[in-house]
């Protein structure tokens, strides 16, 4: 497994890969845990190669956001991938990825608005011009990304769409599903954050989903149901909501009652120190994953 941190390295090592067959690329932030590795193993089953990115990108935090405190391991990570039969890890720095000068943005409207557009102003014009700039470098035939991020994934499909992207094409860009703990809470990097008993109380957070997703589909009401999720999470433990809501699974259009065609509940809340989000599928013959 080769470690790049410098781009004319990278541009060599990507393109004698790929001249070995497809390659594809799984992002990250590193602190990597299961679900990361889970990515791993769906990119290596359709592709002959994978590259790993792993970049701590300073642009998706906001000015009192955990950028700070956010775990970096990148010696742990590497031996991480390189058991799983990783070809490459591109671990660029800061002044690498965003040199002297640096000033192009790039911004999707539309599926960012609201959610975590909403309560992270300027996240995901970070999350469109790190993964842009990523799919350029790496030049990927295939990207994957977690569906517990679902709105960052959107956005990223938009984005790809948009500006016309042929490596990956959008078609290619494949969400994963979300990968969970035994009691049902979904694998992030800021549970570490937890202590044990923020930790025991965070599985509050899908145990109302489910139960708010049954209330939903057995034609409770939806306003009324997302009002009784929000104060369930704070009898729990929660400091707060940032938003409990139905969402087409597509467009990301809020939904005031459920339709014919697939729904998404998305879900943001604060325990602790953690911001914690999840989504789960509603309707539509929905996996409850």
């Amino acid at each position: 497994m080769q470690t790049i941190q410098s781009l004319d390295p990278l541009r060599s090592a990507v393109e004698a890969l790929r001249a070995d067959g497809e390659l594809a690329l799984v992002p990250t932030m590193g602190a990597l845990h299961e679900g990361h590795l889970t990515l791993v193993r769906e990119a290596k089953a359709r592709a002959a190669h994978v590259a790993v990115s792993i970049f701590v990108n300073p642009r998706q935090f906001g000015a009192n956001e955990d950028l700070d405190a956010y775990p970096r391991q990148l010696e742990r990570d590497s031996a991480l991938l390189e058991a799983e039969g990783v070809s490459l890890v591109w671990a660029p720095s800061v002044e690498v990825m965003y040199p002297q000068g640096y000033a192009t943005n790039i911004s999707v409207s539309g599926v960012s608005d609201g959610l975590c557009g909403a309560s992270r102003p300027g996240h995901f014009d970070g999350v469109a011009t790190v993964v842009c700039k990523l799919f350029n470098q790496v030049r990927p035939d295939l990207a994957f990304f977690g569906e517990k991020d679902w709105q960052q994934l959107a956005v990223i499909r938009r984005m790809a769409r948009d500006l016309d992207l042929v490596r990956p094409y959008a078609d290619r860009i494949f969400g994963v599903a979300t990968v969970r703990e035994a009691d049902g809470l979904a694998m992030s990097s800021r549970n570490a954050y937890l202590s044990p008993e923020e930790r025991a109380r965070a599985a509050a957070l899908p145990k109302a989903m489910r139960e708010a997703i049954a209330r939903i589909e057995s034609g409770g009401e939806v306003a009324m149901t997302l009002g009784h999720l929000a104060l369930e999470l704070l009898d729990a433990g929660f400091a707060s909501v940032d938003y409990a809501e139905l969402r087409d699974a597509a467009s990301l259009e809020p939904l005031s009652a459920l339709g014919a065609g697939p729904a998404r509940l998305l879900v943001a809340a604060r325990i602790g120190p953690a911001r914690l989000i999840d989504n789960m599928a509603v309707g539509g013959g929905a996996d409850r994953q």
